[in-house]
């Protein structure tokens, strides 16, 4: 690796390192202590402006990239890559907003592999994105010319990495369609039982379902489940996040959802807290409740999971049963064991769009 490229890595590490002695409660005592009152103040921040980042998602959203931007991880992640040739572009990224520092590894990417970014952030997220930048920056000052944040109209730019819905993606089209770009739309995340999981498999799957309130894209939202499951077992391991029936924005998404479905008169089942309908045309499901459909064999699960490869982000499952399923050779979606969605690694791409290789090829 050349030293502008080790130097980057450098900068990003030391965040990550500050961000681990944060979250440890050492910050104060080192060196880098003035930032500790920043990051509190940060987090305060970003919770405010959108009750659905609660203090508990932001420090382990936080917690995950600690882990993530360490120098071992970022050198292995980019490695493989032949970096050394890359003539410099601007490269426009529309970030997306329903879960912390969602835009952090594209903006990230871009930075690193040599390019400059015109960030245009989510107003549900713009608190934390630029934190991180700063830190980064205060250990490699240069780092400031590899990027910078726009409220403008996006122009003067080469590429577009721009992520949103399926409606958006559709203006991202009209707008990008001249350029080259990576345009993201909905994607969902399943879990697929079998009825032998364990009940340490069933909490680990509610970490799936429930962090970040089932906002993000590898969100668990939708279960496929063999023909006479008994929901007992899942539902036991939900109850593990009961208390999230506390928050009020939850709380009101779950009423009104419940009473939707009853005055419809769905056939559903209920906990108290989390609500399951029986679904079959749709991955998608509103904030406290989950859909789910039967299958007869194992087969038709690969069969539909090859046959909309572009509607889902993850898999979840037994190793066992990810066996028996197959398509490893898929690039998307990702197959993932319980409880590991929201810990994606560094070459764990959105959508399985190789953005280095995409950002590569713009030389």
């Amino acid at each position: 690796m050349n030293s502008t490229l080790n130097g980057r890595i450098s900068a990003f590490a030391k965040a990550g390192s500050l961000l681990t002695s944060y979250l440890n409660g050492k910050l104060g005592e080192s060196q880098e202590a003035h930032w500790e009152e920043r990051i509190d103040t940060a987090l305060q921040t970003a919770e405010a402006k959108n009750p659905w980042f609660t203090q508990e998602n932001l420090e382990y959203c936080l917690q995950q990239w600690s882990e993530a931007l360490q120098q071992e991880k970022l050198k292995a992640w980019l490695t493989p890559y032949h970096l050394q040739n890359i003539s410099p572009k601007t490269i426009a990224i529309v970030a997306a907003g329903n879960i912390p520092l969602v835009g952090l590894h594209d903006v990230m990417t871009v930075i690193l592999t040599g390019h400059r970014a015109l960030i245009k952030v989510s107003g549900n997220d713009d608190v934390l994105l630029p934190l991180i930048l700063d830190i980064a920056t205060h250990f490699l000052p240069e780092l400031a010319d590899s990027y910078v944040f726009t409220k403008e109209k996006l122009e003067d730019y080469d590429a577009v990495i721009a992520t949103g819905s399926d409606n958006t993606a559709r203006y991202f089209e009209y707008y990008f369609g001249n350029k080259p770009h990576i345009i993201r739309k909905n994607r969902n995340s399943i879990a697929v039982l079998t009825g032998e999981e364990s009940i340490e498999d069933m909490i680990a799957l509610s970490e799936d379902v429930f962090r970040y309130f089932g906002l993000g894209c590898r969100s668990v939202s939708h279960l496929k489940v063999p023909r006479g499951y008994n929901f007992d077992r899942f539902f036991n391991g939900m109850y593990s996040k009961r208390d999230l029936i506390n928050n009020r924005k939850y709380l009101n998404n779950y009423d009104y959802n419940k009473a939707v479905y009853l005055m419809s008169e769905f056939d559903c089942l209920d906990n108290e807290f989390l609500i399951i309908k029986q679904e079959e045309n749709s991955y998608t499901s509103p904030i406290a409740s989950l859909g789910y459909s039967y299958y007869d064999d194992l087969g038709e699960i690969a069969s539909e999971i090859s046959s909309n490869q572009e509607e889902l982000q993850c898999v979840v499952s037994s190793a066992e049963t990810r066996d028996k399923i197959g398509l490893e050779s898929l690039k998307a979606p990702q197959f993932v064991d319980f409880g590991m969605t929201q810990q994606p690694q560094l070459s764990d791409y959105a959508d399985g769009v190789d953005t280095v290789d995409f950002l590569i090829g713009l030389s």
